[in-house]
Order: C-alpha cells, then sequence, then structure tokens
C-alpha cells in the first residue's frame, strides 16, 4: 500500500490565515512559532506570505479581502480534479462558495462549506505543491472538524473525498471522537459541538493544530504576544492541547505529543 502523505489526493495540504493585519500577524506568529515571513504577491492578492521554517513553507497568511470575510484559518483538501470535486460537493449538498480559479501557476483553489455549514479549501496544486513540513514542532501536525451533525459530516466527507469514519468514545459522559481515515491511516478529526463549551453562535469549522514543544509553555507565550487561551491546556490520549487565539481573533489548536504532568 503506498504511504499517505500529505500531498495525497483527499489529504489535508495546506493551511493559511486570512487577517486584517497581514504585519501584526507575521509579528505574532514569528514569535510564537519562529516562523519567518516571505512576500509572495501583492495588495491586488491581499499582501499574501508564506510563513517558513528552515526554508519549507508550513502556513501562509493573507489580508481579507471582503467586507464580509471572517478572520480565520482556513485548511484545504487536496485534489487532482478540483472542478470535479466541486461537482461532488454539489452533488453532496454542500455549497460552493468560491471558485474553481487558478492561482497564476501555483495551481487552482475553491473554497466549499458542507452540508452542517463548515467551510474548507481545497488546493489543485500545480507549482505549489503545499506543506513542506508536518508532524514536527512548529508545523501543522492535525485538523479537526467542530460541527453540530456529525452523521451528516461522515456522509459528506466520504462522498466527496471517500473518507472513512472510526469514532470511538473520549471517556465517561464525553461525546465520540471521529477519526477520518485514508487507506487504513487518520488523516485527521471530528467531534460534535456540544453546550457550553460551544455557544450557539460558535459556527461549525474546521480547526487546524500546530505542534509545539511545551503546550503550556506556548500558551502562555501566546497570551503574553496579545492572542487568548480559550480552552486548555488539557491531556488527550498521548499528548497535551490548548486552543487559542490570536491576537485579531482567529483560533487555532497547539499540541505537544507526549503528556505532561
Amino acid at each position: 500500500m503506498p504511504e499517505v502523505t500529505v500531498h495525497t489526493p483527499h489529504t489535508l495540504s495546506w493551511v493559511d490565515l486570512a487577517s486584517p493585519d497581514v504585519a501584526a500577524a507575521t509579528r505574532f506568529y514569528g514569535q510564537l512559532f519562529g516562523w519567518e515571513a516571505q512576500q509572495v504577491a501583492g495588495p491586488e492578492m491581499g499582501n499574501y506570505t508564506f510563513f517558513k521554517l528552515r526554508g519549507k513553507d508550513v502556513a501562509a497568511v493573507g489580508a481579507l479581502m471582503m467586507p464580509e470575510q471572517p478572520t480565520a484559518w482556513h485548511v484545504y483538501i487536496a485534489s487532482n480534479n478540483i472542478d470535479q470535486t466541486a461537482e461532488k460537493v454539489r452533488a453532496a449538498g454542500g455549497t460552493v462558495l468560491m471558485g474553481p480559479d487558478d492561482v497564476m501557476d501555483a495551481g487552482r483553489i475553491g473554497f466549499f462549506s458542507d452540508p452542517t455549514g463548515a467551510a474548507f479549501g481545497v488546493w489543485q496544486a500545480g507549482a505549489h505543491k503545499g506543506l513542506g513540513l508536518v508532524r514536527e514542532p512548529s508545523a501543522f501536525t492535525w485538523a479537526e472538524l467542530r460541527t453540530r451533525d456529525i452523521a451528516a459530516a461522515k456522509r459528506f466527507y466520504q462522498q466527496v473525498f471517500g473518507w472513512g469514519a472510526e469514532s470511538h468514545p473520549m471517556g465517561p459522559g464525553q461525546p465520540e471522537y471521529t477519526e477520518w481515515k485514508i487507506d487504513g491511516q487518520s488523516i485527521g478529526g471530528a467531534m460534535p459541538m456540544m453546550q457550553p463549551y460551544f455557544p450557539e453562535q460558535v459556527p461549525p469549522h474546521w480547526l487546524p493544530f500546530f505542534q509545539v514543544e511545551n503546550t503550556d509553555r506556548s500558551a502562555e507565550q501566546a497570551t503574553q504576544l496579545g492572542g487568548r487561551v480559550l480552552a486548555g491546556p488539557m491531556d488527550f490520549p498521548g499528548g497535551r492541547f490548548a486552543v487559542i487565539s490570536d491576537p485579531h481573533g482567529a483560533v487555532l489548536g497547539i499540541n505537544s505529543l507526549e503528556a505532561r504532568s
């Protein structure tokens, strides 16, 4: 069986941030994760800027391009035929929000929402393949769908991307946690949005996680840099995580993969 990598079709292959202040975002994430910034486009494309670690692309940031656009992190799912993916999204009850469109020679992009209301991007790689580093400190390590209808999400992502879904209990009184799988390998997760943890005004969403050496230390550093800790730090099987927001309100997860007492 070929190994499932971050660039295998239908895996999570890229993450970027839509921010009202690209310069401030590059400072915050540069200090938090040690990322270097390389601007690759002008104002007509939101001053799109790659975040790099040891010369490898690990994420990006761009300006808000429309007044109604939320400040948020986006996850992208790889496709080798984004037009076909768009048709599958429609057929499965999802919505095409934007595109598919060419991004010069970098690739083709589209934004969609699933039937439960969670938005996600799809990327058909051209010159830009996607993430250059994953699953190491200061790099993308996981993404999680938070939704109020897990059953509908399972049907949609299976129909569009062929994902398997393996659910298991998180503990007494806790909801089940679902892992998305391709060829038996876990590529992401999903959990139900339950009150009081998720107030009604919080929409369904995809949440990217970035690995850190020490979750507690990074969460504290985020607050010192003007961000907030929204949940945790707390243990999960195999590690420790927290959910934080940057100074402009974009939400992301951080995790360390060894449990800390």
